[in-house]
């Protein structure tokens, strides 16, 4: 391989017209001396998305476009990779934003440590206070568990990498992106690649700059997919259970006890035995704890000044029920046809 073998960026895109063009500009603006190509693989997008494309496409030989009718995410990898050349692939996202070092680093450490993926940080950043706010909660590892990519960790092996920088071979050999995963594709294919006998492997020094939803509705609809996804890959795999997967249900059915006692014990009087009685009154503190420790994180959590800072603490919810109610989901009946309408337009 030569010190700057080529490299094919893969993104999908779906009504992406208002950050296309940054994240495009970012990847084209790559300091790396090698030959790039970008295909982008287009979504039925019902903003100007694809207007944006194309125009870019005109100004740009790098740039090849590709249909995606079905609009999903494996489907629209597996497309771009194949429309693709070069033997590096790195796969990008229309809400991200490359620093201009990204490339250079992630191929550096891909050859430095003998891996096949490499990932870093999800460097999760806002335009405005409340996406602000919720990217301060992607960072804050009260709100996802302590993934590497989402607040850090020590250089070294991993279970699956954020985005991912991969030798094109290894799509030959352990074949390519699961398209009956609509989401967690990415941790099924480092699965397969881990079983291969190759290295995963996350970086902190790769940071990429991601722009998260911008809405509680989204934020919210998003969240429940992606439960409901790590269901099916906990239902599916054995190696997709964890422990703090766990906890989120165990949150929620607390929480829905708690507001369940709050209502019963009023109507139920002095009717109901002391043993219950004493249950109901236990329960109804789950909320308030909750409610208290996402504030204290919140106030903890990154963010510029008192309304953001709130704006964090009701992220947390917005986050951590609706990823518990879609795990439930996924576990018990599978994904099935689940899909993220976060960007749906």
């Amino acid at each position: 391989m030569t010190d700057y073998p080529g490299v094919a960026y893969v993104m999908p895109v779906l009504n992406e017209a208002d950050y296309l063009d940054e994240a495009v500009a970012s990847i084209l603006a790559q300091d790396y001396e090698g030959d790039k190509e970008l295909v982008l693989a287009l979504g039925p997008s019902t903003d100007e998305t694809n207007l944006v494309a194309q125009r870019l496409a005109a100004q740009d030989s790098r740039i090849t476009l590709v249909d995606n009718p079905q609009g999903r995410t494996p489907i629209a990898l597996n497309l771009a990779i194949r429309n693709s050349t070069n033997p590096i692939v790195i796969r990008v996202d229309a809400h991200s934003e490359l620093p201009a070092s990204y490339t250079k680093q992630g191929i550096d450490t891909l050859n430095r440590v003998g891996a096949h993926d490499v990932g870093g940080l999800m460097d999760a950043r806002g335009r405005t206070a409340l996406q602000r706010a919720i990217a301060a909660a992607y960072h804050s590892k009260f709100g996802f568990g302590g993934p590497a990519y989402h607040s850090g960790a020590p250089e070294g092996e991993a279970e699956s990498a954020y985005l991912g920088i991969f030798r094109r071979e290894v799509f030959e050999e352990v074949g390519y992106f699961d398209e009956d995963l609509w989401r967690a594709q990415d941790w099924e294919l480092c699965l397969r690649i881990r079983q291969a006998g190759h290295k995963v492997w996350f970086d902190p020094e790769l940071k990429v700059g991601y722009y998260p939803r911008d809405n509680f509705p989204s934020l919210i609809r998003q969240s429940f997919a992606s439960g409901t996804w790590r269901g099916e890959i906990a239902r599916r795999f054995p190696e997709g259970k964890s422990l703090r997967h766990d906890l989120p249900p165990l949150l929620l059915a607390g929480i829905s006890a708690g507001i369940a006692s709050a209502v019963i014990q009023p109507l139920a009087g002095e009717s109901l035995p002391k043993p219950v009685n004493i249950l109901l009154t236990l329960s109804k503190a789950i909320p308030v704890l909750y409610g208290a420790c996402a504030l204290l994180a919140g106030f903890r959590a990154k963010g510029e000044g008192l309304k953001e800072k709130l704006l964090t603490a009701a992220t947390f919810p917005a986050i951590h029920l609706p990823w518990a109610a879609g795990y439930i989901k996924g576990r018990a009946v599978g994904a099935g046809s689940t899909l993220d309408k976060g960007r749906i337009k």
